[in-house]
């Protein structure tokens, strides 16, 4: 069996599943944001009722609410607030970070869990070789927190072999967003995709994050990376981490596989409207644009800011745009804090917010005009995702992300001598 199918199998209590069954399976850990808290809280009160069983397996971050703009805002953190504190859930309030960074950084997934949240990107906690996928708020009132249960439709493995190396310039959010431009989204439909190959091996654990997160614009139900040396080594950096549940499938273990060389790739952009609509930075140099931003599930980390940092020494952000900084949780800041980027990028005409989920869904920041675009790091550039549908949202690496904001236009990283 694969990673996804032994994780099923020890979660439902069989010595072994296969694609196409039924499982019911223990859930590790339910994780919910502000505002699918706040629905699933009103379901299960309403329709459910009684206690919680086992509220340690639940986590609740604030990350889209961060800085309520209004008194209904507010009472839906007050709400939350009271719901956790009556059932004794984990709660993180505003600042805590992004849901999934905070999940991770404070050690709340493991290797082999089974992790639901009603968050579509929620698979990307497959980067630690735990299975993740979003479920809706009705199932996680109704059957995740009265009994700690899911059911399960057991996927077929697709895996995505990478090799070959990079060209100079180019990212692995740029190989990430080319393989959604090559396989197609949607292509990909209710599969599990291992992210696999030399490429993917060579990678820190948060370049690899990158990958899992693409999951569902493929269409599939999970992603994941097999766990290694590389996973072990960052899970015995968090809190309270043991590797007890960690897993590891067998070689072979796939209904299909596709290749793809790294080496294809160059610097790329994802533009209005759907993530899919991937182009190579070239096709769209001197796009202005309003907005950047280093924030959501995809960016915020230490790595873009670090990129940023490098891009923007002795310089300035251009006058016409507006540069945020939006950090994935509180860990990354005070890493930044300390290796100085935080006060070097205020200096260049960067704007810092708090760790959160920054402009997404412009629930408290960055809605733009009609007339208006945005370059950013996060994963969605759906339109009236943020602000007017006619704005404009464009997806890029940090490296693309920063150059943009030195030059107020969509702009390829400068290449250094």
């Amino acid at each position: 069996m694969n990673l996804v199918e032994k994780i099923l199998a020890r979660a439902s209590g069989r010595p072994q599943v296969r694609p196409g069954e039924i499982v019911i399976a223990k859930v590790d850990r339910l994780i919910m944001h502000d505002l699918s808290g706040y629905l699933t809280s009103g379901v299960f009160e309403e329709q459910v009722g009684g206690k919680i069983p086992d509220p340690e397996r639940v986590v609740m971050v604030f990350d889209h609410h961060f800085s309520p703009p209004t008194e209904r805002q507010a009472a839906v953190l007050s709400h939350n607030r009271a719901w956790a504190a009556r059932h004794g859930i984990s709660l993180y309030d505003c600042g805590s970070g992004n849901l999934h960074h905070a999940a991770v950084r404070y050690g709340h997934i493991r290797p082999g869990m089974i992790v639901v949240g009603s968050d579509s990107h929620t698979p990307v906690h497959g980067a630690l070789g735990a299975l993740a996928v979003a479920l809706g708020n009705d199932s996680h009132a109704g059957t995740v927190l009265p009994y700690g249960k899911a059911w399960f439709k057991v996927p077929e493995t697709t895996r995505i072999e990478l090799s070959g190396t990079t060209r100079p310039g180019v990212s692995p959010r740029d190989v990430a967003l080319w393989l959604v431009g090559r396989i197609g989204e949607g292509a990909m439909n209710y599969r599990a995709l291992e992210f696999a190959g030399p490429y993917v091996r060579a990678l820190p654990f948060w370049e690899r994050w990158l990958f899992p997160l693409l999951t569902v614009d493929l269409g599939a139900k999970c992603g994941y990376v097999e766990p290694d040396e590389v996973t072990e080594a960052f899970v015995r950096t968090l809190p309270g981490m043991s590797l007890d549940l960690l897993e590891r499938g067998d070689d072979g273990e796939a209904a299909s596989v596709l290749r793809f060389d790294v080496g294809e790739v160059t610097p790329q952009v994802a533009c209005p409207p759907t993530v899919g609509n991937v182009t190579p930075v070239e096709k769209v140099a001197g796009q202005p644009v309003r907005w950047a931003e280093l924030g959501g599930h995809g960016g915020g980390r230490l790595e873009d800011i670090r990129v940023a940092a490098a891009a923007l020494a002795g310089r300035r952000v251009h006058p016409d745009v507006c540069f945020n900084i939006v950090p994935s949780s509180r860990a990354v800041f005070a890493e930044a804090l300390a290796e100085g980027h935080v006060a070097s990028l205020h200096q260049a005409g960067a704007t810092w917010f708090p760790p959160s989920t920054g402009s997404n869904q412009a629930v408290n920041m960055g809605a733009m005009a009609a007339d208006e675009s945005m370059i950013s790091t996060h994963a969605r550039n759906f339109p009236g995702r943020n602000g007017s549908p006619d704005a404009r949202m464009y997806l890029a690496s940090a490296e693309t992300v920063a150059a943009s904001a030195l030059a107020g236009v969509i702009s390829p990283a400068r290449e250094e001598s």
